[in-house]
């Protein structure tokens, strides 16, 4: 095994999550560690000194760190890891690895869900049965619903989901267009991937924008006021990212002003999106709260990742599956 990372039989794990049921579904595998489950920040932080293995997320806070003594791993309950404070990790001899992949297909069926609703105006149809209101034939073409047949799909981070959604996207015979830092690399269907410094030229041709890609300094804020100004005043923006790829108030300059069609939003800037937002209000707008990836499949793939390296660190091994530090 991994240098001072405990026997199977001596290992406890600790998951850490408000809504998951990951003690309830990783019980049904009946596995040789010890394992219990909290439900608040405050039990958290009282039984953290348990634990040689933390699975977590919004929990986490730097000072779980000073009660931790025996923590040796952190998994990442999400594909993000900002949180985490990687140099000390490093000193204190912790792993982490994230969750990178598990709900690949989730978010992508999500973003592939936006895009249909709105085209096919799924979410006015709901306003409309809310109101007890039948709409009629529209001889307004510009109002009408479309079909995808031919429209372009502009793929922002052609990763894991990026890759899934162009394949969801072909599905409709759309023309699937994207970015990716090495586009040799690009593992889904795509008629052109182009490196992120090029992402300007394909904007002006895409009728969605469907953003796909991790937060990092460069993404931070990628649509701003010229890619809004860039997109076809029949395009939409499909946000399954991070709230921060997006300058919001721009984006909602843009969605009142009618320079772009609409948009679908799963990320914002701050969560619980705040009951003052414009975007609640708006009848172009998709808002969903963060449960792309959420699924009933959700803690089976992360705890397959959990399986997975806890038989890498009793082997021995150095590296995890989707290791950080």
């Amino acid at each position: 095994m991994s240098e001072g990372f405990p026997s199977a039989g001596e290992t406890t794990v600790h998951f850490s999550h408000v809504a998951y049921r990951l003690e309830e579904r990783y019980a049904l595998r009946n596995p040789k560690v010890k394992y219990f489950q909290t439900w608040s920040a405050e039990d958290t932080a009282n039984r953290i000194k348990d634990a040689d293995v933390f699975l977590c997320s919004g929990f986490w806070d730097d000072a779980l760190l000073e009660r931790a003594t025996k923590l040796k791993y952190i998994q990442s309950i999400g594909a993000g890891y900002d949180q985490f404070p990687l140099d000390e990790l490093k000193e204190r001899g912790i792993v982490l690895a994230n969750a990178s992949g598990v709900n690949q297909n989730a978010v992508a069926e999500h973003a592939m869900s936006m895009i249909l609703g709105l085209n096919r105006h799924i979410h006015t149809g709901r306003d409309n049965q809310n109101n007890r209101t039948w709409r009629g034939m529209l001889g307004d073409l510009t109002k009408r619903e479309d079909e995808l047949i031919g429209k372009t799909i502009l793929i922002v981070g052609m990763g894991a989901i990026g890759s899934r959604l162009a394949r969801f996207a072909k599905a409709f015979d759309m023309k699937v267009v994207a970015t990716k830092r090495d586009p040799s690399t690009a593992a889904g269907p795509a008629d052109e991937v182009v490196t992120p410094d090029r992402l300007g030229e394909l904007i002006p041709d895409a009728d969605f924008v469907a953003l796909t890609c991790p937060l990092t300094a460069e993404t931070t804020n990628l649509v701003d006021a010229d890619v809004l100004a860039s997109m076809k005043q029949t395009a939409y923006v499909i946000n399954v990212a991070r709230g921060q790829c997006v300058d919001e108030p721009e984006l909602a300059k843009a969605l009142k002003s009618g320079s772009i069609a609409g948009a679908g939003i799963d990320h914002f800037w701050d969560e619980p999106l705040g009951a003052d937002s414009d975007f609640w209000e708006m009848e172009n707008v998709i808002v969903t709260p963060h449960t792309g990836g959420e699924t009933r499949l959700y803690e089976e793939r992360l705890i397959d990742i959990l399986d997975d390296n806890l038989g890498r660190l009793w082997s021995g091994e150095t590296t995890l599956r989707n290791h950080i530090a």
